[in-house]
């Protein structure tokens, strides 16, 4: 049995020789800290980690979904120990001139309000030539991942999560309410985008599934209330899955970090079926939503990434706690985000060990 089967079968409560291998990725810290403990000096991305874990693969196609031309990247001005700048996005922000790795802090975004918005929006526009991939491109890609065996993904974007970063969490909360029409607007925008980028790839290349990303939970639940996320984006999440199940797509998630149990409900309306990567400290639990939900919910990830930092017995505790999920299907468990710097290599190395033992290898 290949990966793209195991893949399928899996997300189909189908027998398998064993569940599927994935990561949800490291830190960029843990090569350093981990070279000193015993990783191969060579092994310094994400990739080559992937491969000395010995992980599955997979891989994710798509239409190009975000500004065409981008925003030029500049620094707009250094000062004592941070720089002031501008992204690709347009958003402004200071980091450290030091160039480590950090949360920057925003100082400007560029979508304040309706006059700044239609300047914006042109580079959203799905006509832009570039969007549309040249039909050669398309057919290179079908002839390459059609027969692949192991899954093949199309990515289907973000309609809010992507707008947030570009008018701001406040900024955005005020819009919800001050000018709705505005904010429906940017929202369509994103819908367009997706549909009409995402149909030339899937009329010629066979995908297993379709990933977006959001990103619109902390710990205490969404940043926008369920019922305004039911009114502006359930349509159109149920016509994007609509469109990817007229091709035979039906493994569908967005990731969606922090506490997403509000919004879980939403997403299955829509069709929008597995849940990533399921953070268990901020509330979310593959246990007790595969309790809630039954089969019609899919998972991955949901292992409690602090319980590398706890010691092996707390890493075998949960993957036995995840123990009957796995063996009842529709679950891929892996950490449920980026494995932090401080995690031991000794203590990887063995989650990983007890893991496989759990998948079934």
């Amino acid at each position: 049995m290949n990966a793209r089967e195991r893949w399928q079968r899996t997300f189909h409560f189908q027998p398998v020789d064993r569940v599927p291998n994935y990561e949800f990725g490291y830190w960029k810290q843990c090569y350093e800290v981990w070279h000193k403990q015993g990783l191969p000096e060579h092994i310094n991305s994400e990739r080559e980690a992937d491969a000395f874990f010995g992980l599955d693969k997979r891989v994710a196609i798509g239409p190009p979904l975000g500004l065409l031309p981008p925003f030029q990247p500049k620094v707009l001005e250094r000062r004592d120990d941070v720089e002031i700048v501008q992204d690709g996005e347009g958003i402004i922000y200071a980091q450290p001139r030091s160039g480590e790795a950090t949360i920057p802090h925003y100082l400007s975004y560029p979508i304040k309000d309706k006059a700044s918005w239609e300047e914006y929006k042109e580079r959203l526009n799905p006509a832009t030539p570039g969007r549309r991939p040249a039909p050669e491109h398309l057919q290179q890609l079908a002839e390459k991942y059609n027969q692949a065996d192991y899954p093949v993904g199309i990515s289907i974007g973000s309609l809010i999560g992507t707008p947030r970063n570009r008018i701001g969490v406040e900024n955005l909360a005020y819009l919800l309410y001050d000018d709705p029409e505005l904010v429906e607007e940017i929202v369509e925008t994103q819908f367009q985008l997706i549909i009409q980028g995402i149909k030339p790839y899937l009329e010629l290349i066979r995908f297993d599934y379709a990933h977006g990303w959001e990103d619109i939970c902390f710990n205490n639940g969404p940043l926008i209330s369920p019922a305004m996320l039911r009114e502006l984006l359930l349509p159109r999440y149920k016509a994007i899955a609509d469109l990817l199940h007229q091709y035979g797509v039906d493994v569908i998630f967005t990731d969606c970090d922090g506490n997403i149990n509000a919004l879980v409900p939403i997403w299955l309306e829509a069709g929008y079926n597995c849940m990533f990567p399921i953070e268990v400290r901020a509330g979310s639990d593959p246990v007790a939503l595969r309790r809630e939900y039954g089969r019609q919910i899919l998972l991955l990830g949901g292992f409690d990434k602090m319980c590398l930092l706890q010691g092996k017995e707390a890493v075998l505790a949960e993957l036995r706690r995840l123990e009957p999920v796995i063996a009842e299907g529709g679950f891929i468990p892996h950490v449920d985000h980026r494995v932090p710097a401080d995690v031991p290599l000794d203590t990887y190395l063995y989650y990983h060990r007890e893991k496989r033992a759990f998948l079934g290898y």
